[in-house]
């Protein structure tokens, strides 16, 4: 064993700091977002700008620093996950996004969530480019919907890219989970 695989990674660095101050500004992103004016629609924007960036730097950091945790595989889909459905349900709940939208978007993200977890035990299937993609488009989506003064057009184009794209991503987890399954049960002898 070397030195640095007995190296015991606390709990609380700065990647899951991250992970969790992007948990911890959901419900004030959601409170800006229901209170009415531009203002606070930016408030809200800028909330989620910087929740978003935390995404990206708390994985970074993880990687780049050995600072990966069990905590923070979990919760950082979680605190991903909540930061997008809150956008997508409240925006949804305001009238300004198709219940449908969410409602797909949604049930892809919280199946591929559990399918992960399932997987565990077995195997880590790493994220794909797609899947990176639509993450990319799926926040772009959402600012666009936060935006003031952006013409509707725009919006449903790129959240109409990011719907296709959530779809194929999570159909194509799906057969690389299968085969995983699958892989692992013959490596048993099942």
């Amino acid at each position: 064993m070397t030195r640095d695989e007995r190296r015991v990674v606390s709990p609380w660095n700065i990647a899951n700091v991250l992970t969790v101050l992007r948990l911890a500004l959901v419900p004030f992103f959601v409170f800006c977002l229901f209170l009415p004016g531009t203002g606070w629609r930016v408030a809200a924007l800028a909330l989620f700008a910087v929740a978003s960036i935390t995404d990206h730097l708390d994985g970074e950091l993880a990687r780049r620093y050995g600072l990966i945790t069990d905590f923070g595989k979990i919760a950082d889909p979680i605190a991903d996950k909540a930061l997008t459905g809150a956008a997508l349900v409240c925006l949804s709940i305001l009238g300004e996004l198709p219940w449908w939208v969410t409602i797909v978007i949604l049930v892809r993200e919280l199946g591929i969530t559990a399918l992960r977890f399932l997987l565990l035990r077995h195997a880590v299937i790493p994220a794909s480019y797609g899947g990176k993609v639509k993450t990319v488009l799926q926040i772009t989506a959402i600012v666009l919907y936060l935006l003031p003064f952006v013409p509707d057009l725009v919006r449903w184009v790129v959240m109409g890219a990011a719907v296709l794209i959530t779809v194929g991503t999570g159909v194509d987890y799906i057969v690389r989970a299968v085969k995983l399954r699958s892989v692992a049960r013959r490596a048993r002898g099942e």
